[in-house]
């Protein structure tokens, strides 16, 4: 093990620095960083050493597990030295003792790299081996070797680590690392490329696993296969992950790579991999891979396309047809509906030919419905909680459509407001004015006040009351009273009218006529019944009071 044989050098290096540095010389803050660091080193050395000397002289199965630990021992080394590099290496003041150490450093990193990938072929001749014994081997077995392979890989990964820092370490003491790159990078990429291989082929397996999975859900065998691949896929995807920032930091091509981490990774990316050149090769892929889908698929797209808007047009003409059929039937029917019924009917029938148009036409184009169905039930679930007052309007129209307090041309009273009901909605009702005014009235709200539908009855009766003089005659201006409701055509002989002297006021003797009248007629009889009373009352000599009111003087005398 060269690499652990190496590393001793530095123990030279430290022994170097503790007998020739002179204090007086040196200054003592420097002295006592690099004696600390120094007897880190040395200490690690010391253990590293212990353990390199036993690991040959045991059994193999020991063996195996001492490698490890020299391996933990092996990062921690090169840990040491690189720090110790680094600090030296980044001394401002130049003095004869610096120099001396940093040319022993020069020295004792000649071989390092060498060592280092030393030992990379050689964790890689034992993960070899691992692979190729790993098909005889099954259950508990297989598990524990794709256990240890997965740990010979990490160990594998940390000395790429250890490489790249070496290399920045020879870089800060000013000497060249180009035959340690001739040999690195390739090796490096390489290994790379076979990480990015390893995760699109478990992905692929992974979704054909999957996709036999779904087709047998109780097949045991494949569950377990999917689970083991599944575990394989993500070590590959950390790998991936580790390797990745050694190339950025060597200036190696990694955009590739990232592009396969991103497409094939179904966990959140680190950022750092979103670079412009990984997103650019993540685009080109997906429209090469868009372009050759299509090509292939376009004379099969385009017979489904025309199919689908074929199935739409003559489903939109059927739920024409439908809703002319319908509209009529309602106005023929015998039945007494309803405008929001008849209009909510025309609307369901048409609404429904063209939904079941529509579901015809996905399942053309081979999309399936029953995911569409149970996404639409969440929908709908979602929607109506973030419409909980529109539904209450829906609610009171569908009361309004059951009991139907108005109608369409109905004069209503409702909430304050009074008119000609123009149009019925499930979710509001709009009224016309008198004056011409629309107004827009939520069902909600004329559901949960008094509705007052003056037209709702063929026959209404006519309020109206008249005051004569406290000199007239009562006797003959009943009759003059009399006379004119009974001259009015519009007036029904039957309910018979209403003519009484009704209170004695305080300026006038007051008659209450009331009439019967068709609804439709209310107003003219009303206009036209005042307009006669004043010409009648006038010709015969009736008075029509004004209030009046008396008002007595009393002189006051001095007693």
């Amino acid at each position: 093990m060269n690499l652990f044989t190496k590393m001793l050098t530095c123990l030279l290096i430290a022994t170097c620095i503790t007998s020739e540095a002179q204090p007086e010389k040196a200054k003592p803050e420097l002295d006592q960083d690099i004696a600390a660091m120094v007897e880190k080193l040395t200490t690690d050395i010391s253990e590293l050493e212990f353990l390199s000397e036993k690991v040959e002289t045991i059994e193999k199965m020991d063996r195996d597990v001492l490698v490890f630990r020299l391996d933990e021992r092996s990062f921690r080394v090169l840990n040491d030295f690189e720090m110790l590099v680094r600090k030296i290496a980044g001394l401002q003041e130049v003095s004869p003792e610096s120099e001396e150490i940093k040319q022993r450093l020069i020295e004792a990193s000649a071989g390092v790299g060498n060592a280092i990938f030393n030992r990379i072929n050689e964790i890689k001749q034992r993960i070899d081996e691992s692979y190729s014994g790993l098909e005889s081997l099954s259950g508990a077995a297989k598990v524990a070797s794709l256990a240890y392979l997965q740990s010979l890989e990490a160990i594998r990964i940390g000395y790429y680590q250890a490489l790249e820092r070496h290399i920045k370490g020879r870089t800060a003491l000013g000497l060249s690392s180009g035959e340690l790159r001739t040999r690195l990078d390739p090796k490096l990429s390489l290994y790379a490329e076979t990480l990015a291989g390893r995760v699109e082929l478990t992905d692929a397996s992974l979704s054909q696993l999957r996709t036999r999975a779904k087709q047998i859900p109780n097949d045991a065998d494949i569950t377990a296969a999917v689970k083991e691949l599944e575990a394989q896929h993500l070590a590959n995807l950390n790998r991936l992950k580790m390797i990745i920032p050694i190339l950025d930091s060597l200036g190696l091509p990694s955009a590739t790579f990232k592009a396969t981490l991103i497409q094939h990774s179904g966990s959140a990316i680190s950022v750092s991999l979103f670079s412009s050149s990984a997103l650019s090769t993540v685009l080109k892929d997906a429209w090469a891979g868009l372009k050759d889908s299509i090509k292939a698929k376009a004379p099969d797209m385009t017979l489904r396309l025309l199919v689908f808007l074929a199935v739409i047009f003559l489903f939109k003409i059927f739920s024409r047809v439908i809703r002319r059929i319908v509209r009529a039937a309602t106005d023929r029917s015998s039945l007494d509906m309803s405008d929001l019924l008849k209009n909510m009917l025309v609307s369901i029938s048409g609404g429904t030919v063209m939904a079941v148009g529509i579901l015809m036409a996905l399942s053309q184009v081979g999309i399936s419905l029953a995911p569409m169905l149970a996404g639409l039930g969440v929908a709908g679930f979602i929607i109506g909680f973030a419409l909980q007052d529109s539904l209450g309007n829906f609610a009171a129209g569908a009361m309004i459509l059951i009991y139907r307090p108005y109608d369409v041309d109905d004069f209503v009273e409702v909430t304050g407001a009074s008119g000609l009901v123009n149009k019925m909605y499930l979710v509001s009702t709009t009224i016309t004015t008198f004056d011409n005014k629309t107004l827009v009235v939520p069902n909600s709200t004329i559901w949960g006040d008094v509705i007052k539908n003056v037209t709702a009855q063929k026959v209404r009766r006519v309020d109206l009351e008249f005051g004569i003089g406290y000199g007239d005659d009562i006797e003959y201006a009943e009759k003059v009273l009399t006379e004119i409701v009974e001259a009015n055509e519009k007036v029904l002989k039957k309910p018979e009218h209403n003519i009484r002297l009704h209170t004695l006021a305080d300026s006038s003797v007051n008659f209450i006529v009331r009439p019967w009248v068709k609804t439709e007629d209310y107003w003219d009889v009303y206009w036209e019944i005042t307009r006669e009373v004043k010409m009648r009352f006038d010709q015969e000599g009736i008075s029509i009071p004004f209030p009046q009111r008396d008002v007595h003087l009393y002189k006051q005398t001095d007693a």
